[in-house]
């Protein structure tokens, strides 16, 4: 994958200024007790994760924005394609949100950060 992307650091847990050191603690985003638990900067560049009090209070819309992308994936999948209940969905849906809760939660302050700091090719 292109270390010079955006998309780098969102996928594989690492700084969006660096692309060294990692975002969160833990790498596995299932393990219940440290999956939401971050570095407070990062240990390679000293890029600050936490800019300031709330700052990922905006990582709610693009954690909203997946959970539809998610929805419309599977009603096209369920209801179009393989033609199966309304109410079968729903309920595939509802599962799908919980078990992809803590990667959803991880993967949109991943995005969230990308938005407002840039990869920096200049530091070793």
């Amino acid at each position: 994958m292109l270390k010079d992307t955006k998309l780098y650091s969102i996928l594989n847990n690492k700084c969006p200024k660096c692309h060294k050191g990692d975002f969160f603690i833990d790498t596995h985003a299932y393990n219940l007790k440290t999956f939401i638990k971050m570095h407070d900067h990062c240990y390679h560049c000293g890029e600050l994760f936490n800019k300031e009090v709330g700052f990922y209070y905006g990582a709610m819309y693009v954690s909203y924005g997946l959970n539809i992308a998610y929805g419309v994936g599977l009603f096209l999948l369920m209801v179009l394609l393989l033609k199966l209940n309304v109410s079968i969905f729903l309920f595939s849906f509802l599962g799908l949100v919980i078990v992809l809760f803590p990667l959803t939660m991880r993967i949109s302050r991943l995005i969230y950060i990308n938005i407002f700091v840039s990869y920096d090719k200049t530091i070793k």
